[in-house]
């Protein structure tokens, strides 16, 4: 990757009339500002489809589109809906409200679907490749059933019997094309966003989550790539143990996944979603990349992460085989959380950049490697994550121990890289930050949106470990994403010849 930086915005983010960002026009117009701003990166977070809690780390379709991110205004310009459907689909509200969008946003669709050519070529093409037909399936059979997990449903539907399944479809054959009508729109629409992005030299970094939740599509078509029981439920459970922010550890609950299986058809499925993640987006980030070199599991009567056991992936064998298939130079490790020698020898093993996180970094210990001085130029700095609070929040909630650390800090790496700077009060000290990372020697520098704007904990955009209705809802409205906001990015980058 050329020496270059980027901004962290989530589609949901972006400023929208209708509840939620989408892949119209305001996602082109932030390309325009990202582009005219010389940035070169726009990392967003999963596409997918999400599930309970909203969370695109938890969905019920790992190559799924959010049907939410299907942009009303462009579903009018097809003549799919009309002016007055349009209208009725505006909402303002300060945060997004998943459970109007819920009740607004499918009539919407449907009657987008029952205006739309079937006979269309492009969707007829669609169809035959059976890209989202198990999808189609599955969302299916969940609505006939009464919204019920696939673990719940009829024995001959959960376990997936070819004849029940294809009489479920010829009964069901209107929603299951409905289904695939959203896909194929969403995809659509994303494929335009995505190729007028790489026009403007604006390239798309995706996330890909490590695990899958137990209710979903992936589950339910591949059991055996699971440590699961008859029942499709879960031996053992995903996690992490108790640490210094969690004394009783994080019980995920994702299923784990059963290597040992996974091994023995050279990891097909794993090379599979790797390269349908790359042809979505331009590089890819593996999510709790810590997890390809051991993963944690616990019992699943288990209600903590207190007591469980790591486990060791065949990770050597497992890259050996993806980088056969893949450009590996695409592929960013998310090293964060507990990292130990294993992982920093897979991170070599693999050549594979990680990421340096400048909110951690000023804590006064002079040996802390998220220091922007220690950078080497094969990672990525980050003010800060979807995970972290913003630079400013972060800030507002120190004590003063903390808060005289973080200055003095700064100040001790600003002096190392010979620059001058004002910290004596939150903007200079914001800036400060900034300018460190922009003048790092990390090949790339990728600051969420919130901290360009020196916004507050108000605009967090998720707190792990949490069920809040702020998590996965900021927006931002137009006046805040205008390209008046890039200017002193625009003019760091050009100074440190990102």
């Amino acid at each position: 990757m050329e020496r270059c930086s980027g901004v962290l915005m989530p589609i949901f983010s972006l400023p929208s009339k209708y509840g939620i960002g989408d892949f119209g026009k305001e996602s082109y117009e932030f390309v325009d500002n990202l582009s005219k701003s010389s940035q070169k990166i726009w990392q967003i977070l999963p596409l997918v489809q999400t599930g309970y809690g909203n969370s695109p780390y938890s969905s019920i379709c790992s190559y799924s589109f959010n049907p939410y991110f299907i942009s009303p205004e462009l579903l009018k310009e097809q003549g799919l809906i009309t002016e007055q459907e349009l209208q009725f689909s505006i909402s303002n509200k300060k945060y997004i409200d998943y459970a109007e969008l819920y009740a607004v946003r499918y009539p919407l669709l449907k009657k987008a679907f029952e205006r739309f050519d079937k006979k269309d070529l492009e969707f007829q093409n669609y169809l035959e490749s059976k890209q989202s037909y198990d999808y189609a399936l599955y969302m299916s059979i969940k609505e006939a059933s009464g919204q019920k997990h696939f673990y719940e449903w009829e024995d001959n539907f959960k376990n997936r019997d070819k004849n029940a399944l294809l009489s479920f479809e010829k009964a069901y054959k209107e929603q299951v094309l409905f289904w695939q009508f959203v896909q194929f729109i969403a995809r659509k629409q994303w494929f335009d966003l995505k190729k007028y992005a790489n026009e403007k030299g604006v390239l798309i970094m995706g996330d890909m989550p490590l695990y899958v939740a137990l209710d979903s599509v992936d589950v339910w078509t591949n059991k055996h790539l699971y440590k699961l029981d008859d029942n499709f439920m879960p031996i053992k459970k995903a996690g992490v143990p108790p640490d210094y922010f969690c004394e009783e550890g994080q019980l995920w609950g994702n299923p784990v996944y059963d290597y040992e299986v996974h091994e023995k058809d050279n990891f097909s499925w794993w090379i599979n979603r790797i390269k349908s993640s790359l042809e979505v987006f331009d590089y890819v980030r593996i999510d709790h990349f810590r997890g390809f070199d051991r993963y944690y599991q616990v019992d699943s009567d288990r209600t903590d992460a207190k007591v469980g056991e790591w486990i060791k992936v065949p990770s050597e064998q497992f890259f050996n085989e993806l980088h056969k298939h893949i450009d590996k130079d695409k592929i960013i490790a998310e090293d964060l959380g507990i990292i130990d020698d294993g992982v920093r020898d897979l991170l070599k093993f693999t050549g594979y950049p990680g990421m340096k996180i400048l909110s951690f970094a000023f804590n006064g210990d002079k040996g802390n490697l998220y220091l922007p001085e220690k950078y080497e130029e094969n990672c990525i700095c980050y003010t800060g994550t979807h995970d972290n609070d913003t630079l400013l929040g972060l800030i507002n909630k120190m004590n003063d121990w903390d808060y005289n650390n973080l200055v003095q800090g700064v100040k001790n790496s600003l002096e190392l890289f010979e620059l001058e700077a004002f910290v004596d009060d939150t903007k200079g000290l914001l800036s400060a930050i900034i300018e460190l990372g922009v003048k790092s020697k990390a090949n790339l520098f990728i600051i969420p949106m919130q901290d360009i704007l020196a916004l507050d904990s108000d605009y967090r955009i998720n707190e792990p470990g949490t069920v809040k209705d702020q998590n996965w809802s900021i927006k931002f409205n137009k006046e805040q994403v205008s390209t008046l906001c890039f200017l002193q990015l625009k003019e760091l980058c050009d100074k440190y010849s990102r």
